[in-house]
């Protein structure tokens, strides 16, 4: 479900109350873990932290006008979803964070290429996420991208 908030404390406000308190811990969890340079945006209609245009003028390369996607936050009709495409784009981050997950939740990973997926608040690891927003510097993220992007357009 994208919101049509255009700010994230739009965003954030209107967040149902079941899971406003979630996506404010995972908000602060992302944005006092995540390397400098990053930016916080509404994005795809979600919460976004991105490499803005001032460090990357060519942006994305779907949708140049916009900045490159990093970490993306969602409220879904039945659970949170974190888009990480730093885990979607580097196998050595993915196997990090799945050899870690078990060491920090109860219950069995639910994940999709770069799409984590938590249908209960109280199973989400915080900690795990804020850790995973640390692994990725923005001249990291910016190779790893271009490195993906050239091998797909060859």
């Amino acid at each position: 479900m994208q919101s049509k908030a255009t700010t994230p404390e739009q965003y954030f406000s209107e967040l149902p109350e079941d899971r406003k308190q979630a996506m404010l811990k995972l908000r602060n969890a992302i944005k006092e873990n995540l390397p400098k340079g990053y930016e916080e945006v509404i994005s795809y209609g979600m919460i976004g932290y991105v490499v803005p245009h001032s460090i990357y003028p060519a942006g994305y390369h779907c949708t140049p006008k916009l900045p490159l996607p990093f970490i993306n936050l969602a409220s879904q009709k039945n659970f949170i979803a974190v888009y990480h495409m730093g885990i979607y784009g580097n196998k050595n981050l993915l196997d990090w964070f799945v050899a870690e997950y078990p060491k920090h939740a109860k219950t069995k990973i639910d994940m999709g290429k770069g799409c984590l997926r938590f249908k209960k608040m109280d199973d989400i690891p915080f900690e795990l996420i804020g850790e995973l927003a640390t692994k990725i510097s923005v001249k990291d993220w910016i190779t790893i991208y271009e490195q993906n992007w050239r091998s797909r357009v060859k």
